[in-house]
């Protein structure tokens, strides 16, 4: 008889100083598969399951990320529906939550790095299928990949595609996605993408491309191993718009999710790597189309905005501010992106309330903004739609402060919150 895994067992018994950090996150089985800027813990879903006043069997989370609600509501019994727009993550959420055959695990992971070496690729004929910077000799004497670490890399990915088990090969793309970053000569951080000091002089040894890849696997194993018996092993996972998925979605218990905040940063540039590699993306169209699937947070593509909602009078000041400034912000269409946002996010938001079960919560994490000095109170505006959809506020609680952008002074301005609202 298997004894089921405990939550507390995956996050090392750590106790949280504090709601709004998750530090050592990278050290819990599985969120380290994949380095990942987290806004919540994974003891949120556990507190939220603790407050509902009602039993919950099943937990939606429309803005999956790297799965954080998903695998912590199968380690608490609970079975999780999520929706993510980005195919890559899509699969790393596909590969925590699955239950696999450990026989195969370390036995295609040997077939895949013996057949890595005598499978043949044209780096040419893939050079030519990627944006013209990431592999060497790139364009104006900057790439994100040394070629002979390229070569590497795709071998790798072409010995995996090569395998039968669907689950395997889909668990080993994305270990390899994530050790991309560390391989290359660039880095992601708050400005997006960036090379590293000195990258030129420091070649990267194509033997690091097996050497972290095979560690990432045998952890990954590792993890499986210990954490499989979790106590649901059911879910459901939905890859694409969430505006339009949300309508897929069936019966709710309990609601968990932190959306992209309206900071103008396009979420996708931060996987763009691994979305081009691992073959997400095939053309520039693909790009564009992914970009315009996402929610309106950012004004990195060219889309037609919807009008703000009038439920909010925080809302009608905010938008009334940014207009005075539409001519001095570095883009224009940013008084348009944030009303689209909040019409966006409060019609998702009232299309999960009519799915709902009665005296069930809703929990969201949030994130305020600046542009041109002007605050954006998201968690306000939210609060005031909410309401007037008939909800009822159970919660407004401070999380913690982000840092704003270099154009607004970089300080530690704007806020992050928790709002808990009962159907």
């Amino acid at each position: 008889m298997n004894i089921n895994v405990t939550f507390e067992e995956w996050i090392n018994n750590r106790n949280l100083p504090y709601w709004g950090t998750n530090f050592g996150t990278e050290a819990i089985a599985f969120q380290r598969w994949r380095h990942f800027k987290e806004a919540y813990a994974p003891e949120i879903v556990k507190r939220a399951l603790s407050e509902s006043e009602i039993p919950v069997k099943n937990c939606l989370d429309p803005f999956g990320g790297s799965g954080t609600t998903a695998l912590a509501c199968q380690f608490l019994g609970v079975v999780p529906t999520t929706i993510e727009v980005n195919p890559y993550l899509s699969d790393l959420i596909k590969a925590k939550l699955e239950f696999y055959d450990f026989s195969t695990l370390s036995k295609d992971l040997g077939a895949v790095i013996k057949r890595s070496y005598s499978i043949t690729i044209n780096i040419d004929i893939i050079r030519e299928s990627l944006p013209p910077t990431f592999i060497e000799p790139g364009v104006k004497g900057r790439w994100i990949f040394d070629i002979e670490c390229a070569i590497r890399i795709f071998k790798i990915l072409a010995a995996i595609n090569e395998l039968d088990n669907s689950k395997n090969k889909n668990l080993f793309k994305v270990l390899l996605g994530g050790i991309l970053i560390d391989i290359s000569n660039v880095k992601i951080d708050g400005k997006g993408r960036r090379y590293k000091n000195n990258w030129n002089n420091n070649r990267v040894d194509p033997v690091k491309v097996d050497k972290i890849f095979q560690v990432s696997v045998t952890n990954a194993i590792s993890d499986i191993t210990m954490y499989q018996q979790r106590k649901s092993l059911d879910y459901k996972l939905l890859t694409g718009d969430s505006r339009k998925l949300i309508n897929e979605t069936s019966d709710i218990d309990l609601c968990i999710f932190s959306p992209p905040y309206p900071n103008s940063f396009d979420y996708t540039d931060v996987y763009n790597v691994e979305l081009w590699v691992l073959g997400y993306l095939k053309n520039a169209f693909d790009s564009s189309k992914l970009r315009k699937n996402t929610l309106s947070s950012h004004v990195q593509t060219k889309r037609v905005y919807s009008l703000p909602p009038k439920a909010s009078k925080s809302l009608d000041l905010t938008m009334k501010e940014l207009e005075n400034v539409r001519n001095n912000l570095w883009n224009k269409d940013i008084p348009s992106m944030v009303g689209a946002y909040f019409h966006e996010l409060i019609s998702m938001i009232e299309t999960i309330k009519y799915k709902m079960s009665t005296n069930s919560k809703l929990w969201m994490i949030v994130g305020d903004s600046k542009y041109q000095g002007i605050y954006v109170p998201v968690a306000t505006i939210l609060v005031e739609l909410a309401i007037g959809l008939g909800f009822s506020v159970d919660t407004v609680e401070a999380f913690r402060s982000m840092r704003s952008s270099v154009q607004q002074g970089g300080r530690k301005d704007l806020k992050e919150t928790l709002i808990v609202l009962k159907n």
